[in-house]
């Protein structure tokens, strides 16, 4: 059984570098083992990973920094969105919405995903979807 995106198309290939995804294969994708639903397809940020560990999950810890690319936990996604001031809050980690489960819209709506879509994700729904680092605006940090 193959995973689907949030456009319901294909789920697209992440990050290698660092290996993400709760399978460690590159893909945002889930199954019924995945209990935190590692579904959301984002650059973390410096503020992100602070407010992580905040809350209990430092992710530094596995060596991410900011602008790296990961899969996050849609609820830990989610508590950022919810504490952010504003859509330009470097708190909420900015989404790829090609690469996002679409278990994910279980807890969070596309709207809100969009709102926080990289650069060239929101408006574009093609079935032919490009890695992550070739999309404008995709500033990311290839690690590890």
């Amino acid at each position: 059984m193959f995973n689907s995106n949030v456009y319901k198309k294909p789920l697209a290939l992440f990050s290698q570098k660092p290996m993400t995804g709760f399978y460690r294969d590159g893909y945002c994708r889930t199954g019924p083992e995945d209990k935190g639903n590692h579904a959301v397809a984002a650059v973390v940020t410096d503020e992100f990973l602070d407010f992580s560990a905040s809350r209990g999950n430092n992710l530094r810890d596995i060596g991410l920094t900011g602008g790296c690319k990961w899969c996050l936990c849609t609820s830990r996604w989610k508590e950022a969105m919810d504490a952010a001031k504003g859509l330009d809050d470097p708190v909420v980690p900015k989404v790829f919405l090609h690469a996002t489960d679409e278990s994910a819209l279980k807890t969070v709506s596309m709207e809100e995903l969009k709102k926080f879509a990289a650069e060239g994700e929101a408006g574009n729904s093609s079935t032919t979807p490009q890695s992550p680092s070739q999309r404008p605006g995709a500033t990311v940090k290839e690690t590890h």
